[in-house]
């Protein structure tokens, strides 16, 4: 399967944080239906959602997207902002999920569980090089939310500093056998 994820500057911030123009989110959404049907996340800002939503039930339909948010444990306080920006949300759509006609896997009892939470809480990166950088640990999480497993493609349409790039290619990278350092404390 093909899958892509788009952490574009937000709207409104293209120019202020990036020096770039700003992007047009209704033809970013259309691309991404078109070009990965399989399915797609896109980050934004809370102050965006509203808009990007009403784009999406253009593009998309009505209530075929979902929200997910990346609650953030630390982050920046800024002065004469109240109250913090300390969430972000995350709209996918598609994935290796049941709603799209995949089977669940359903844990052996007491195994681990495979269903992501719709949220995920984990603070900021500092001093990544760019403003708005993803955590490894985020970019793990969307990639569980459409379910990407070993053999499927996962596009970065906004690399910035290479971070989802880099995780998607250890989720989808065929088995490795486990470090010595992984295999300690564990019994065989």
């Amino acid at each position: 399967m093909k899958f892509a994820y788009a952490d574009p500057p937000y709207i409104g911030q293209a120019k202020r944080h990036y020096q770039c123009a700003e992007i047009d989110h209704t033809e970013l959404i259309t691309r991404l239906c078109a070009e990965f049907p399989d399915g797609w996340a896109l980050s934004c800002s809370s102050c965006s959602l509203e808009e990007i939503l009403e784009i999406c039930r253009k593009v998309v339909g009505p209530n075929r997207v979902r929200i997910a948010s990346w609650v953030k444990s630390f982050g920046i306080f800024k002065r004469n902002v109240r109250p913090a920006y300390m969430w972000e949300p995350v709209v996918f759509i598609g994935g290796r999920n049941p709603c799209n006609g995949h089977r669940a896997v359903i844990p052996e009892k007491n195994g681990k569980q495979t269903t992501p939470k719709d949220f995920i809480v984990c603070p900021i990166t500092l001093q990544k090089g760019l403003v708005g950088a993803k955590p490894e640990k985020v970019c793990r999480w969307i990639l569980d939310l459409l379910n990407v497993q070993i053999g499927d493609e996962v596009v970065d349409l906004y690399p910035g500093t290479g971070i989802m790039g880099r995780v998607a290619d250890e989720v989808t990278e065929r088995e490795r056998p486990m470090r010595d350092y992984e295999l300690q404390g564990k019994e065989w």
